[in-house]
C-alpha cells in the first residue's frame, strides 16, 4: 500500500514536470512569435538623453552617432561628407522606398523608435548658390538646438516635384514645438520653376542665399567638376566662346550661376525681398560668428551659435567647428571642401570680372547689400 502511494506521487510529479515544460515552451514560442511579427518593437524606447541631442546634427544622425559610440560593432565607421549626402538623395528610387516604409520601421536591423515630434514642411530653405558656402552654413546652423535639417539635398523643387508635397514632407526630420525645419538645395536658385513651386507650398517660406564672388565661384565649380572628370577641357576654353574675342559663354553653367541678379528677378516675382537673407560666402569664412548672428536673427532664433563654436583651420583655409562635448575630435567639412584651385590665366579672370561687373552692381541694388566683389 505504501509503495503504491509512492508510485502515484512519483507519476503525479512526472506529469506536473511535463506540464511545466510544455507551458514554458508555449510561453517561449509565443514570445518569439510576437517578436517576429514586430510587436516587441512597437513600444517606444529611449536611446539617448536630451543632452546628447544638443549641438548635434539632425535626429537620425544623432541616433546613429550615439549608437556608433556605444556599440562600434553595430555600425561601420562613417565619414559624413556633402558628396555622400548628395549620393543618398540622388538615388531617388532608394529614397522613395525608404519613404514608403511604415513609421518606426527598423533601420539597419536595429529597432529605433521615431515617434517624437512632427514632420513639417520647411519654414526656411537655403536655395543657393552652388559652391557659395551652403554646406558650411547648414552645418553651422545645425549646432543650434532649435534647428532640424534634412542632411542631404532633396532636390524636390527641381528634380522630384512630381513625387508630391507629401513625399517631400516625409523626408523632413521630426521637430518639436519651437524648432525650425530646414533643407538646402543650391540649384533651386537657378531653377526657373522653383520659386512658383516653393510658393505653392508656402509663400511665407524664408529663403537664404549664400553668394560669393562669381569669378571665384566659377573657378571653384570648375575645380569640383575637374576632380571628378580629369579629362575636362581647360577653364578658359569653357568660359570663353572665343579666346581671341574674349566673348564669355553664358551657356556654361559655371558662368550662368553667377548671374545672381537675373536669378533673383525670377524669385522676386513670387516672394517679397523681406523674405530673403543674402549671406556673404566670404564673410562666412572670415567672420563665421558674425554671419551666423545675422542668420539666427533672420530665422527668429536666439543667438546660440557664436565665436566659441569656431576655430580657423589653416590647412583647409576655412573655419571648422570646435570639438563638441563628448566627441573625440573637432568637426570640419569633408576633404572635397577647400580644394586648391588650378592656375587660371590672369587675363581670363579679368575678362570674367569685367563681364560680371554690371550684373554685380545690379545685384547690389536689388539686394540692398554691397558685397565688394569689384
Amino acid at each position: 500500500m505504501g509503495c503504491s502511494g509512492c508510485r502515484v506521487r512519483l507519476n503525479f510529479g512526472k506529469a506536473l514536470s511535463r506540464v511545466s515544460v510544455f507551458l514554458a515552451m508555449v510561453l517561449i514560442f509565443t514570445y518569439f512569435f510576437y517578436c517576429l511579427t514586430g510587436f516587441c518593437d512597437s513600444v517606444p524606447r529611449t536611446l539617448y538623453s536630451q543632452g546628447a541631442l544638443e549641438g548635434d546634427y539632425d535626429t537620425l544622425d544623432d541616433r546613429r552617432r550615439i549608437l556608433e559610440e556605444r556599440g562600434p560593432r553595430l555600425f561601420p565607421p562613417r565619414n559624413r561628407t556633402a558628396s555622400a549626402d548628395a549620393q543618398q538623395v540622388d538615388a531617388a528610387g532608394g529614397l522613395a522606398r525608404r519613404m514608403s516604409e511604415p513609421e518606426g520601421a527598423p533601420s539597419n536591423g536595429i529597432p529605433v523608435s521615431n515617434t517624437f515630434g512632427t514632420k513639417r514642411f520647411p519654414q526656411a530653405i537655403i536655395i543657393g548658390v552652388k559652391k557659395g558656402g551652403t554646406r558650411a552654413l547648414l552645418e553651422f546652423l545645425r549646432i543650434h538646438p532649435d534647428v532640424r535639417a534634412f542632411g542631404a539635398e532633396p532636390h524636390f523643387f527641381d528634380r522630384f516635384y512630381d513625387k508630391g508635397l507629401e513625399w517631400y514632407r516625409n523626408l523632413m526630420p521630426r521637430t518639436l514645438d519651437g524648432q525650425i525645419t530646414m533643407e538646402k538645395t543650391p540649384s533651386y536658385f537657378v531653377t526657373k520653376e522653383a520659386p512658383g513651386r516653393v510658393c505653392t507650398m508656402n509663400c511665407r517660406t524664408k529663403l537664404i542665399v549664400v553668394v560669393r564672388d562669381p569669378v571665384t565661384r566659377a573657378v571653384s565649380d570648375y575645380t569640383q567638376t575637374l576632380s571628378k572628370n580629369p579629362g575636362l577641357p581647360s577653364f578658359q576654353s569653357l568660359a570663353l566662346k572665343n579666346s581671341s574675342t574674349g566673348l564669355v559663354d553664358t551657356t556654361w553653367s559655371a558662368v550662368r550661376i553667377g548671374l545672381y541678379a537675373k536669378h533673383l528677378e525670377n524669385w522676386l516675382q513670387h516672394f517679397p525681398l523681406s523674405h530673403f537673407l543674402f549671406v556673404s560666402g566670404e564673410r562666412l569664412v572670415s567672420d563665421p560668428a558674425g554671419e551666423m548672428g545675422r542668420v539666427q536673427d533672420f530665422l527668429g532664433l536666439k543667438r546660440v551659435v557664436s565665436d566659441k563654436h569656431f576655430y580657423f583651420n589653416q590647412t583647409k583655409g576655412f573655419p571648422c567647428l570646435k570639438k563638441p562635448e563628448g566627441s573625440s575630435r573637432p568637426r570640419c567639412l569633408g576633404k572635397s571642401k577647400g580644394r586648391p584651385h588650378p592656375q587660371i590665366p590672369s587675363e581670363v579672370l579679368q575678362r570674367l570680372r569685367d563681364f560680371y561687373r554690371p550684373f554685380n552692381h545690379q545685384f547690389y541694388q536689388m539686394s540692398g547689400q554691397d558685397f565688394g566683389w569689384d
